[in-house]
């Protein structure tokens, strides 16, 4: 038995509006009421392209050192590149994972724009030479998981009593999705000086976030104040929603605190993260809920325990992904956090870090 709900797309996809998707949306937006974590299946992504990125990404992590450390997440102010291990935080405390941050190919702000800083988290991806064919694989797995997140998001726009294209605006035709192609090496079993924190405990701050797992567990979910393995399940997609949907939902719908654990053995695990968040100009007000689900809101879950959540969507990222990365906040938005002064990597208590 799964420790998630498994829900089934097929049908919506089909035509939203059949019973059958009517079944889809209501299941989707109950679980999102309740557990907060799903796994999605029938989405229509062509199982081929799991497999290659997964191929090329484990190309990445065998390259040699300098290599990948040329790619140096440092260099780049839209945070995207080579994060080495132990290099970004959660709550504090370093990841024990590496990573590769890509979104789509976009160009940075020309040279002294005066807009907001946040404009800065556009700009070009950075690739290894020796891997030519890891952009277009990473880019075409992006660009199939974009339509799987504009159908859930209609469904949950059709859960929460809102026309089918509610959030596509922030979506279509322009989007900032952003990817993280990660490792949590294997490691022996933890000690008091290894501590076996993969990825803390941590909620995301977007929308929606899309999870590709290996055959290594170590994902874990908070449920009914417990930890919970989701375990691997091929042809699946893990999804859950972030602070921005909880925050504008009034607490209807959930953030679900989850982390990731260092495997243990000699098999590193491989994930990618895809966080399906709007364009960084997207506003995200409140929801004019019915006045049903409006109900059953909780307003206790609306301020994620003292964590602010900005309206606009690149205000929120960019005060994250400082947070998370000091070594760019530092290079890139001295102006922002101060020149000499590198900002909190201590998180309000279950909030996200890294998202």
């Amino acid at each position: 038995m799964p420790a998630l709900p498994v829900v089934d797309m097929s049908a919506f996809r089909s035509d939203p509006h059949s019973d059958a998707g009517t079944e889809f949306v209501n299941e989707l937006r109950e679980h999102f009421q309740t557990v907060g974590f799903v796994y999605v299946v029938g989405h229509g992504v062509d199982p081929e392209l799991d497999r290659q990125l997964f191929e090329v990404a484990s190309e990445f992590f065998a390259l040699p050192d300098p290599e990948r450390r040329a790619l140096a997440i440092e260099q780049s102010a839209a945070f995207r590149g080579y994060t080495i291990l132990g290099d970004e935080r959660t709550g504090g405390r370093a990841d024990w994972r590496d990573q590769l941050d890509y979104g789509p190919e976009q160009l940075a702000p020309t040279a002294g724009n005066d807009g907001p800083a946040w404009l800065r988290l556009r700009g070009p991806n950075q690739w290894p030479p020796s891997l030519p064919h890891l952009p277009s694989i990473a880019l075409d797995w992006m660009n199939a998981m974009h339509g799987v997140g504009v159908d859930v998001l209609r469904a949950l726009a059709l859960g929460l009593g809102q026309p089918l294209h509610r959030f596509d605006s922030g979506f279509i035709p322009d989007h900032d999705l952003h990817a993280k192609i990660i490792r949590y090496p294997a490691r022996a079993e933890p000690t008091r000086d290894e501590p076996a924190q993969g990825v803390g405990l941590h909620h995301d701050t977007g929308l929606a976030t899309f999870i590709l797992q290996n055959e290594i567990a170590g994902l874990q979910v908070m449920i009914d104040g417990e930890l919970v393995t989701a375990d691997p399940m091929p042809g699946s997609y893990v999804l859950n929603l972030g602070a921005m949907m909880q925050t504008a939902t009034d607490g209807l719908l959930k953030a679900t605190p989850h982390r990731v654990v260092s495997p243990t053995g000699n098999v590193d695990r491989l994930s990618v993260a895809l966080f399906f968040n709007p364009t960084f100009e997207s506003t995200f007000e409140p929801i004019s809920l019915p006045p049903e689900l409006a109900a059953q809101t909780d307003p206790d879950r609306r301020d994620l325990h003292g964590d602010t959540i900005h309206t606009l969507f690149g205000e929120n990222n960019l005060k994250v992904r400082l947070r998370s990365h000091p070594d760019v906040a530092q290079r890139h938005y001295a102006d922002v956090v101060g020149p000499n002064t590198a900002p909190s990597n201590t998180a309000p208590p279950n909030t996200a870090a890294n998202s």
